[in-house]
């Protein structure tokens, strides 16, 4: 078994696009009556699915809530890159929970959060 994809329930596709987007992921077009989009991925990769807030409510029978906890992380390849997403995420007027720090642990670590709530992890190896 392995891990295969990650999924955010989304009120906004375009802007929860808008997010995913500043962090690096692409999406193919979509329509406004669409109700399931996932990132561009190479074959093997974990891919990442936003399903609209409606459908997930019809299968699962009750409204999605977000997480209050980091439901996954986003790794890069320095410091300054994770520094780079922050800003470009803060930029575009999304939230941040936790500023870009170094943690006691060797990772510079911050932590953003979409526009419906999912709070998202951005990790390097400090260098």
């Amino acid at each position: 078994m392995k891990l295969d994809a990650v999924s955010v329930t989304s009120r906004d596709f375009a802007k929860t696009a808008q997010f995913y987007g500043l962090l690096g992921f692409t999406f193919p077009a979509f329509g406004p009556d669409d109700k399931h989009l996932e990132a561009v991925t190479k074959p093997g990769e974990v891919r990442l699915m936003i399903d609209d807030r409606g459908l997930m409510q019809s299968i699962i029978g009750e409204a999605p809530i977000p997480s209050n906890h980091s439901s996954f992380a986003i790794k890069c390849m320095s410091s300054a890159e994770v520094d780079e997403a922050v800003k470009r995420i803060e930029a575009a007027g999304f939230g941040i929970v936790q500023a870009p720090w170094d943690a006691f642990w060797g990772q510079r670590y911050a932590i953003v959060v979409d526009p419906d709530g999912y709070k998202v992890d951005i990790f390097a190896a400090l260098n």
